[in-house]
């Protein structure tokens, strides 16, 4: 069984930091391109970042460019995100996704999220 498991959310001020770990099993992590979506509360799912197998030609998304990081560590078959820079407009639920950006529309290939809040 896939499972995709988050964690690292919580409550940040403007302009602090976290960094969210995603643990995988049930599937070989290590050759798969895996992504960051997030979901804010009334509107639809934006793809944020996507990193290849290998961990080399990450993506983002222009609005959190420069400011999140992905990285992945195939020995502990965990994905990160660390996002520096936070603003109120990133409150959302993130999860982490199996795939490719597209997989933004595919919500079973997702983990169960973690709640990022960014406010005063």
């Amino acid at each position: 069984e896939v499972q995709l498991v988050e964690s690292g959310g919580g409550l940040v001020q403007p302009g602090g930091s976290l960094r969210l770990s995603c643990t995988a099993s049930g599937f070989t992590f290590s050759i798969r391109t895996m992504s960051w979506v997030r979901q804010a509360p009334g509107k639809g799912p934006e793809w944020v970042s996507t990193i290849s197998s290998g961990g080399g030609s990450p993506t983002y998304a222009d609005s959190v460019k420069g400011r999140f990081t992905i990285s992945r560590d195939n020995a502990k078959n965990t994905l990160y995100l660390q996002m520096n820079s936070l603003k109120p407009e990133d409150t959302a639920v993130y999860y982490c996704a199996k795939g490719s950006p597209t997989v933004v529309h595919d919500r079973d290939y997702w983990g169960q999220g973690t709640q990022v809040t960014v406010s005063l």
